[in-house]
């Protein structure tokens, strides 16, 4: 597995390397956004890495371009940034995993492994494939959403989030549910971003609407029901 590392700290990117290296990964580094950016669109990865603080272009903007071209490519944002609006803003960038310095490499580890099982499973949605709850109604293939014929436009995780909830609808989800299957991380974030994000949809889902779809159980989670 080749794994791409942009971390402009050379001593915390020749750390992740040899933990990587350890695991069997091999492991290409880069010191800046824009080499990184180039090298990541020229050669040919498995997952990347990368900071947000970076000279040349900043790990958001990297993250961006490199989503906009490879759609499917998986990404971890690990920086120092740990706040849950830097959280928001990097997972709306379009990474797939955040993890905030100081990290613990098995756990590092743990995340690498799974977002590359998630990507070896994950295929093509077949054509004309559609969840619908009530008068929401999900495009699995054009990954559009619809409510009652009105067009909502969502972020990827925003998308993701929905179509777990669709999914899964009249049952209460935990926060640690969510956290697993959205963000596939089974590890405390120690911010209420996942709130975050349900606020994000349900303004964009419900706020237009008489009819609320998406419920909050305090202390315990949240439903999609068309009524409490």
């Amino acid at each position: 597995m080749e794994i791409l590392v942009v971390e402009d700290n050379h001593r915390v990117a020749e750390l992740i390397k040899r933990g990587l290296e350890e695991c069997g990964f091999n492991v290409t580094l880069v010191y800046d956004g824009v080499f990184g950016k180039k090298l990541a669109l020229q050669q040919e990865f498995d997952l990347i890495i990368t900071d947000i603080i970076l000279p040349g272009i900043n790990g958001l903007a990297f993250c961006k371009e490199i989503r906009e071209r490879k759609p499917e490519m998986p990404i971890i944002m690990l920086t120092a940034l740990g706040d849950t609006d830097d959280k928001v803003e990097g997972f709306n960038a379009g990474a797939d995993d955040y993890m905030v310095k100081p990290f613990e490499m098995r756990e590092l580890i743990v995340r690498i492994r799974s977002l590359l099982r998630r990507q070896q499973k994950s295929g093509p949605a077949p054509v004309g494939n559609h969840l619908r709850y009530a008068d929401l109604e999900i495009d699995l293939s054009s990954k559009t959403v619809r409510r009652n014929s009105k067009n909502i436009n969502l972020t990827p995780k925003e998308f993701k989030l929905l179509e777990y909830m669709v999914s899964n609808p009249e049952r209460l989800l935990s926060r640690m549910e969510i956290s697993e299957h959205v963000w596939d991380t089974h590890f405390d974030t120690g911010t209420n971003f996942i709130d975050v994000y349900i606020n994000y949809i349900r303004k964009k889902v419900d706020k237009d609407f008489d009819k609320k779809l998406i419920h909050t159980r305090s202390g315990m989670g949240f439903i999609l029901k068309c009524d409490l």
